[in-house]
């Protein structure tokens, strides 16, 4: 699942215990993101403390949006399938994700959406490269310069996560083949999906 041993659930601060028994509460399995980080317990408290102070000055939509194209340029399987999932469930249906994995258009999506999605990808693709026209779709759209920048800092993000995730070779849970197919097909865009054991664990495939 990684390239990085799995953190010891007996390490003495307890913090990788804690961190494993929460995703069983919340996922019903250890995600193995968690099991790369929870070896290092305040680098993964930080992540989650970042990640939702950037979540929590954006609607849910628009974030999920900004995330899954980042993740989408960065061809990060993990993180497109965990926010094209959430996109799915919650916002645009399996469909849309689809087409958007797949590069299409479709009517889910408004002009702002699009935007969004554009902008976050120049970001992925490289931001040395951009250059202050590359903000006018969406200042013409009518976001403020703080709506901007809670795109550019959610795409920013998803670019040193999915970073961390690739350069590990840490795979997406194995409950991610449980999606769609063609969804799940169209938003494996690198590594493959790891295969679990007998006994439920998610290993590298």
């Amino acid at each position: 699942m990684s390239w990085i041993r799995e953190a010891d659930e007996s390490e003495p601060s307890g913090a990788v215990a804690a961190a494993f028994a929460k995703d069983q509460e919340s996922r019903g399995y250890v995600a193995n993101l968690t099991r790369l980080l929870a070896n290092r317990p305040a680098v993964l408290d930080a992540w989650i403390g970042l990640n939702g102070a950037i979540k929590a000055s954006m609607s849910p939509r628009r974030y999920e949006l900004a995330t899954l194209a980042a993740a989408l340029r960065l061809r990060s399987t993990y993180c497109a399938l965990a926010h094209g999932a959430v996109l799915a469930d919650h916002h645009v249906g399996v469909d849309a994700v689809r087409e958007v994995a797949e590069g299409h258009d479709t009517f889910q999506l408004s002009p702002i959406d699009r935007a969004v999605m554009d902008l976050a990808d120049k970001v992925a693709a490289g931001a040395a490269d951009m250059t202050e026209p590359d903000l006018t779709e969406l200042r013409d759209l009518g976001l403020d310069d703080g709506e901007i920048l809670d795109v550019i800092l959610a795409a920013s993000a998803r670019c040193f996560f999915s970073s961390v995730l690739e350069a590990t070779g840490t795979q997406a849970d194995a409950a991610f083949a449980d999606l769609d197919p063609a969804m799940r097909d169209a938003l494996t865009v690198g590594r493959p999906i790891a295969t679990p054991d007998p006994v439920g664990r998610h290993l590298a495939g």
